[in-house]
């Protein structure tokens, strides 16, 4: 009974598209005795292109599913990369076909100009790929495919829908992050400007005992098993393990200012989700806190294997707050959450020096317990000021205020450095490289 039911409503559907068609046509043959008697066109070339429509309809009308699309698309966006969609599209006419495609992307992107053209032979197949970059994380709603199609005569052009629309999410960078982590495992991450640090001394977590070939260091022979194998044996250690690294990221109105299309407050989030991997690849324990005038969110450090997706699922939530950021708070956090000497990255933006001084009582406190890494940003707008010449007066003035500001910048690190805390200035496209680097030199020097 269904399948007889639903065969009835298949020819209803067939013979509505047939009717319309003919509809067409009728409006056509009547259009061309009234363009006839007006005198406009010759009847001859107006009965023939009235013909040519009529069989164009019927060729495009006369299947159901001349064509068919679908849109490959990721279960999840990266925030800020090129990530990689595509529309499938396959021709089941048995004729040629010219094909335009629009695919209906999220408002987000602000793009009106995502038209495709192809042409498919009968039975022809094809993936048509394309390249978004988000630049801010949420929900990201596509809508359906268009699909319109038109036959070797081109009079006429029909129109396909397909779907269903679907909703991605926009993850911090985890494409960036996946980058970093093989670049990790294959001990390549100095194929990228991170730079090879001189160890110094020996850490304290023994490894094994082998022997000894050229190049070892001679301090690390241990005599006794020379003695007994009568050949050369050296010790060899390993970085120590299980140290806490904990990310700490405000989130008030100065991580806010954009930079080419992403705030500042997403390129901490990314940078902080990679140093936060490549920590786990170095056996340590990673850890979260976010901060504005009230605590964000607090992942304790640990190094399971879920550890990086629950810090990927709480940086995907967290939004801009726009007032200062409560420092004696985060200190007694900090005191209360942390329980033994950790390296705390704590990104920041500062944009005068009075700015620093405000919160630098706080994390002179916070440095007396744990190796305090204090994070912010160069502003590259005012370096290009620095950098062009001033053509008139108020260019002069204007860049005297830039130099100004950069000064700030550069006597922040001075001042830091005074406490022994330590400091990056960082471009913010440089910002996850320049991490990933002090905390490696960090651990090869020993400090954590």
């Amino acid at each position: 009974m269904k399948k007889t039911i639903a065969l009835f409503y298949k020819n209803l559907f067939l013979t509505n598209r047939l009717f319309t068609a003919l509809g067409v046509c009728v409006v056509l043959f009547v259009l061309a005795f009234f363009f006839q008697w007006l005198g406009v066109i010759p009847e001859l070339t107006f009965y023939a292109l009235a013909m040519l429509v009529f069989i164009d309809i019927l060729m495009l009308y006369r299947t159901a599913d001349g064509v068919f699309s679908r849109r490959h698309a990721p279960e999840r966006l990266s925030n800020s990369d090129d990530n990689d969609l595509g529309v499938y599209i396959e021709n089941r006419y048995t004729f040629k076909i010219n094909v335009g495609i629009i695919d209906e992307i999220p408002f987000q992107f602000q793009k009106r100009d995502v038209w495709f053209k192809t042409v498919l032979t009968p039975g022809q197949r094809k993936q048509i790929n394309y390249v978004l970059r988000p630049t801010k994380r949420g929900e990201y709603a596509f809508g359906l495919i268009r699909v319109f199609v038109k036959s070797p005569i081109g009079m006429v052009r029909r129109r396909y829908n397909f779907g269903p629309a679907e909703t991605l999410p926009v993850y911090p960078s985890f494409l960036q992050m996946r980058k970093y982590e093989l670049m990790a495992i294959s001990n390549h991450l100095t194929d990228i400007g991170i730079k090879q640090i001189r160890r110094l001394g020996h850490s304290l977590e023994f490894e094994q005992v082998k022997n000894y070939v050229q190049g070892d260091d001679y301090r690390t022979i241990n005599w006794k098993a020379t003695a007994r194998r009568g050949d050369l044996m050296t010790n060899t250690y390993t970085d120590e393990k299980s140290q806490h690294v904990y990310c700490v990221i405000e989130k008030s109105r100065a991580m806010k200012m954009p930079f080419d299309g992403l705030s500042l407050l997403d390129y901490a989030i990314n940078a902080s989700l990679v140093l936060s991997n490549v920590a786990l690849l170095k056996e340590d324990k990673a850890g979260l806190i976010t901060i504005a005038e009230k605590i964000g969110a607090i992942v304790p450090a640990d190094r399971r294997a879920t550890q990086i997706n629950k810090i990927l699922e709480v940086l995907y939530r967290e939004k801009t707050a726009y007032r200062e950021t409560n420092m004696e708070l985060l200190y007694t956090t900090i005191r209360s959450v942390i329980k033994q000497r950790s390296l705390v990255v704590f990104f920041t933006n500062y944009e005068s020096f009075s700015s620093m001084e405000r919160q630098l009582p706080f994390l002179k406190r916070i440095a007396k317990f744990h190796l305090l890494l204090v994070v912010f940003f160069e502003n590259t707008e005012l370096k290009k000021l620095n950098e062009s010449p001033a053509a008139d007066v108020e260019g002069i003035y204007i860049k005297t205020i830039a130099d100004k500001f950069a000064y700030d910048k550069k006597r922040i690190v001075k001042e830091l450095a005074k406490h022994n805390i330590q400091s990056i200035l960082s471009a913010p496209q440089n910002l996850t490289i320049n991490t990933i680097n002090r905390y490696l030199e960090l651990k090869a020097r020993q400090r954590i």
